[in-house]
């Protein structure tokens, strides 16, 4: 009985010619109501000798009528993907449909004008990890154990303890320099782009942003070429040669002398633009590198001296770009990229210029 319903089934399997033809006898053989489903509930009123002999002739009925279905649908699936594929075309000397365009962020942008700046100048670009131990982050850096910027509300702290130190995310990325300065010989001269975090937010500051560090060790390094770079570097990235400097002394636990670095800006048309002496702007900090910190690098102070300098990306945009919130930066509004992102063929150069 089985056999010849077989061939009866895998007959029709083979004539189905559509996918719903074939849907049709699949619903009639192993649907709830099909045959072969019939047969399989007969099993359960057999005896045990009659299902053991029943049994495996109605599962290999099923097995092979699921089997050729599978079969036919996947030959009716490739005639209906040939039969397609012969019929449509696409011209490709018609010009393309409008698309949405993409944009590179700005802070994307600001970066790659910086490397471009610095890397003129003779800077490599280094980098390092996100998640830092608090040596690298603070103790190497001459921050001392009661100084605020270890404390909880301003540096998110990891609550495991690796090899006896706290691991936190990075709050600045000056841990970078000091791998570079523990991992290579002097002379050094990076930058070191990266994103940071600490606990803050409104309108100028978020839990996450990005930021660039300078360093420079070398024999014979004194204020005077702090002053230089950092006049050439934002000149070049202003794009305007009136930009002039103030350098008011500050402190850092890391820099000694430290200098916070003002530069003038001019009122136009209502609004802050950098060049000239109108007023002056808060743009980084910097200073000559710590003797302590040289010396937790291996290093003697005697011999090597260095300047370090730092700021911040976001905030550099904000600067160049005119934008007054630095929240929209993450939030990922198409319109705000819209209007504020660059064309990914606005690469900067030093020859053409570093600014879209």
């Amino acid at each position: 009985m089985t056999e010849a319903l077989q061939t009866e089934i895998l007959a029709a399997i083979a004539a189905a010619d559509t996918l719903d033809a074939l849907e049709a006898v699949r619903i009639a053989t192993l649907g709830k109501a099909g045959s072969v489903s019939a047969l399989l509930k007969t099993l359960g009123g057999m005896t045990p000798a009659q299902r053991q002999a029943e049994g495996p002739r109605i599962n290999g009925l099923r097995e092979a009528v699921s089997a050729a279905i599978a079969a036919r649908k996947r030959g009716l699936d490739a005639a209906a993907l040939d039969a397609r594929l012969a019929t449509e075309r696409l011209d490709m000397t018609l010009p393309a449909p409008e698309t949405p365009k993409g944009s590179v962020h700005p802070v994307s942008q600001v970066l790659d004008e910086l490397s471009e700046i610095f890397a003129d100048l003779g800077f490599a670009v280094a980098t390092g990890p996100e998640i830092e131990d608090d040596w690298h982050n603070f103790t190497a850096l001459n921050i001392p154990e009661t100084h605020p910027a270890r404390a909880m509300h301003d540096t998110f702290y990891f609550p495991d303890v690796v090899d006896g130190r706290k691991m936190l995310l990075r709050t600045h990325t000056s841990p970078v320099q000091i791998r570079t300065m523990t991992s290579q010989p002097p002379p050094i001269r990076i930058i070191a782009p990266g994103r940071v975090y600490r606990s803050d937010s409104d309108a100028t500051h978020t839990p996450m942003f990005h930021q660039i560090e300078g360093l420079v060790i070398d024999r014979g390094i004194h204020l005077g070429h702090l002053k230089w770079t950092l006049e050439t570097f934002l000149k070049a990235f202003f794009e305007r040669d009136d930009v002039v400097l103030r350098l008011r002394p500050s402190y850092f636990p890391f820099t000694e002398p430290s200098v916070e670095v003002d530069v003038g800006y001019s009122i136009e048309k209502g609004k802050r633009v950098i060049g000239g002496s109108e007023g002056w702007m808060e743009v980084l900090g910097s200073g000559m590198v710590h003797r302590r910190v040289i010396e937790s690098c291996g290093l003697d102070p005697n011999e090597y001296q260095g300047f370090a300098f730092g700021t911040g990306i976001d905030r550099l945009a904000m600067l160049k770009y005119g934008m007054d919130d630095l929240r929209p930066f993450f939030d990922g509004d198409l319109r705000w990229l819209k209007h504020y992102g660059f064309s990914g063929f606005d690469v900067p150069t030093l020859s053409g210029g570093v600014g879209a």
